[in-house]
């Protein structure tokens, strides 16, 4: 009986089979190997995020991811380091990018800004009576509402406790005239929504003090030295003078250079008192002076004892082996319309001016040249010495707020029984609230970010 016999059954046919299935197997696995090849285990872990990502509670509301956000990208990011590199190389070959150039956060123009006052002499304490003019009954407020924009950049507002927490354990000090003062007054008011400070010294006339915030160990002061240099002055606070001035031209005033080496940052700046009739000795003996008819000096005009003056305490400030981090004010204009301080000379603006509606007085031009010469000169000598200076250049966008001086609202209430009554005008100090309290945006920006503006 022959047996039934299938064509698969065979030896032959089976070995075969077997060399089939090999092949097939083999075919398979390099398959395999060439799809792993071509797409890496990112491909596979983005393809999980993503889905994970679609799966989210649908209740969710969150915006679109952005390219450069850093916790999800469009396209997978663990490619092997040479790849990266060479993308890279290639992006920035494709799209190179522009040049910046420097922005001059002096030039600018003064907005509105509707967010008003960050302080008022209601949460201030530190007001003095002749810039409070919201106590003193100036009837507009309107000059509130402006704020300094520099044309090319943005900068941010003074962030009262990120200064602070910049200044822990730091002491800084305001060296200059009653500017200085007032500029102090309007920190210590913007500071004062954070942590009121505790005055802890003050000198017989109340014109230099110091305060502390005991919060942040940070000590404030301000230094009452009207020329910088050593001088003898026969003035009284009301401005009256018993004798001409005698400025020492070779000398310093060490009522701040012997605190010089306490100091971490120093905001120094000279001023009007050299307008003063004054006196000038160098090496112990009378040189000329400064408006001295009938004398028989040689009158070298304040320009001479300015720049002298200046010149010194750079040269004593880029010597130093101490080198606190050190701002150089430029001069402050005045507003007196029709007349000075003493001979009738007014400011009644309500509005800020825009740039070429006025120009900077011969004085403050002269003095504000003076300034940016001998800050040049200092900067380059302090490069090499390892001294940071910087410019705090006040002057041209102060000279375009004439309605942010108390005017006649430095003393109380001056109209409340004669209207028409002539009271003399301060339109050389701030009002306070008022603009310098934008001086400390330029504070804080160069303080952060000053190397962007050297």
């Amino acid at each position: 009986m022959l047996k039934e016999t299938r064509p698969d059954s065979s030896p032959l046919s089976l070995h075969k089979h077997k060399h089939v299935l090999v092949k097939f197997a083999v075919s398979f696995l390099l398959m395999g190997l060439a799809f792993r090849l071509f797409f890496p285990d990112s491909f596979f872990r983005f393809s999980t995020e993503t889905t994970n990502a679609s799966l989210s509670d649908p209740k969710t509301d969150s915006p679109l991811p952005l390219a450069s956000s850093p916790d999800q990208s469009p396209l997978p990011l663990d490619l092997p380091e040479n790849e990266i590199q060479t993308f890279q190389n290639e992006t920035e070959e494709a799209e190179p990018e522009p040049e910046q150039e420097k922005c001059d956060i002096f030039k600018g123009d003064w907005i509105p800004d509707t967010s008003g006052p960050r302080y008022s002499n209601e949460t201030c304490r530190v007001i003095e009576s002749h810039q409070n003019c919201m106590k003193n009954g100036r009837p507009d407020s309107g000059y509130f509402y402006w704020r300094w924009n520099p044309r090319d950049c943005e900068i941010p507002r003074f962030d009262p406790q990120k200064f602070l927490d910049h200044m822990r354990n730091k002491s800084w000090a305001f060296i200059g005239d009653s500017i200085s003062r007032n500029h102090v007054q309007s920190l210590l008011c913007i500071l004062s929504q954070v942590e009121q400070a505790v005055e802890v010294y003050h000198d017989e006339e109340y014109r230099s003090k110091r305060w502390r915030f005991p919060s942040h160990n940070f000590t404030l002061s301000v230094i009452w030295t009207p020329f910088l240099i050593k001088a003898a002055i026969f003035e009284n606070m009301d401005g009256i003078s018993t004798s001409e001035t005698q400025l020492y031209l070779d000398k310093l005033d060490r009522v701040w250079a012997d605190q010089y080496e306490s100091l971490d940052y120093v905001v120094i700046a000279g001023g009007k008192w050299f307008l003063k009739t004054a006196i000038y000795h160098e090496k112990d003996t009378v040189s000329g002076c400064h408006y001295c008819p009938g004398k028989n000096l040689t009158d070298f005009g304040f320009e001479y004892a300015y720049r002298k003056a200046l010149e010194l305490v750079l040269n004593f400030i880029t010597a130093s082996k101490h080198k606190p981090l050190v701002f150089l004010r430029t001069t402050t204009p005045d507003h007196f319309e029709n007349g000075e301080w003493f001979s009738g000379g007014y400011c009644n603006r309500t509005v800020p001016l825009k740039e070429g509606e006025i120009e900077l007085k011969d004085v403050d031009r002269v003095m504000r040249d003076i300034e940016l010469e001998e800050f040049e000169k200092a900067a380059e000598i302090g490069s090499k010495n390892g001294v940071v200076l910087r410019l705090l250049d006040t002057t041209r966008l102060s000279l375009l707020r004439p309605d942010g001086h108390p005017g006649p609202y430095r003393q109380f209430q001056p109209f409340s029984e004669d209207k028409n009554a002539k009271v003399q005008n301060d339109c050389l100090h701030w009002c306070l609230p008022g603009p310098i309290d934008s001086w400390n945006d330029l504070v804080m920006e160069l303080l952060v970010n000053g190397d962007k503006y050297q």
